[in-house]
């Protein structure tokens, strides 16, 4: 039975991974993010400070119940996503859907070679709370500004059509120059 559980993000890094660590370790794959914003609705509080409300994504109810399979009856349960602030978010997600009673440690590695990962489980960390920070602002402003203004591009211009911060940002720019 392994005693610890690391998880990331892509299969074929669980199937290498799992080659360096042995029977001690049982190294799976989350598929990307395991929780969003909700699809349906706004999934932003805006009067109680933009908190966002989180759910399952329905792609990955059943590799959210492998993953907690997963880690029952493990000492240590470790998250080894992407050193990028989408890969310390979907760590976090992970701590917080797997870990409710326990400790969740971070591995952090550039390179997926045996010395890298052996390295990092020396090298523990918590997840940086300010890089998920940084995601889920980036990821509430999407929807606030997605939400409101795709219908509009869909009513005006054609469905199917999406707007984000960025396009946003261009369509004004667009705008302004038009009426200059």
């Amino acid at each position: 039975m392994p005693k610890a559980l690391v998880v990331v993000e892509s299969p074929a890094k669980a199937k290498t991974i799992n080659k360096y660590l042995g029977r001690d370790f049982k190294v799976v794959a989350s598929m990307g993010h395991i929780r969003d914003l909700p699809k349906s609705k706004l999934g932003v509080d805006i009067d109680e400070g933009f908190v966002p409300d989180y759910e399952a994504i329905p792609a990955r109810k059943k590799v959210i119940k492998e993953l907690r399979d997963a880690a029952k009856g493990v000492d240590q349960i470790y998250v080894a996503t992407d050193p990028d602030r989408e890969g310390e978010a979907i760590g976090w997600h992970l701590a917080n859907e797997l870990g409710k009673d326990r400790k969740v440690g971070r591995l952090f590695f550039n390179e997926i070679t045996k010395t890298a990962v052996l390295q990092a489980l020396k090298e523990e960390r918590d997840i940086d709370l300010k890089m998920v920070d940084a995601q889920q602002a980036r990821r509430v402003l999407d929807r606030l500004v997605g939400y409101k203004l795709s219908p509009l591009l869909w009513d005006k211009v054609r469905r199917g059509l999406s707007a984000g911060r960025v396009q946003s940002v261009a369509t004004r720019l667009i705008v302004e120059r038009e009426r200059e």
